[in-house]
């Protein structure tokens, strides 16, 4: 079984490949997997196009921005518990909490898109060409 490492847990990847059947019937079985793989690419093609529209690289700018101030809140919460010198409290612990996993959604989104982009579900406008 194979998995793919996303940020913070593993998604599992259980595709069962026979291996006793017979290469006629291993064919056709492919052959069938990859009409649901297409089907399954078409709709999310067709359904994420008509939701989102267009992806533009500001998106992604500004999904960055966000992302990394995220990620930089979660880490001066981090600091300011050590600073403190006393043990966390659970008010404490439930503001770090809250930035770590508004820095993992944000960072999850990102990827989503991203990957929404590169596997053309998602139509993105060409980047601008730099000023000259």
């Amino acid at each position: 079984m194979s998995s793919i490492l996303t940020q913070n847990y593993r998604r599992q990847r259980d595709h069962f490949q026979p291996e006793d059947m017979d290469p006629q019937e291993q064919r056709r079985l492919r052959g069938l997997l990859e009409q649901i793989d297409y089907t399954a690419w078409v709709a999310n093609r067709e359904v994420i196009g008509q939701s989102l529209g267009e992806a533009d690289p500001a998106h992604f700018e500004k999904l960055a921005v966000l992302t990394a101030q995220a990620r930089s809140r979660w880490a001066a919460e981090a600091l300011r518990l050590v600073h403190s010198g006393s043990p966390a409290t659970p008010d404490q612990v439930a503001r770090l909490t809250s930035a770590r996993v508004a820095y993992e959604e944000l960072a999850e989104a990102y990827e989503a898109l991203r990957r929404m982009v590169e596997r053309g579900y998602l139509p993105i406008k060409p980047a601008p060409p730099p000023p000259v």
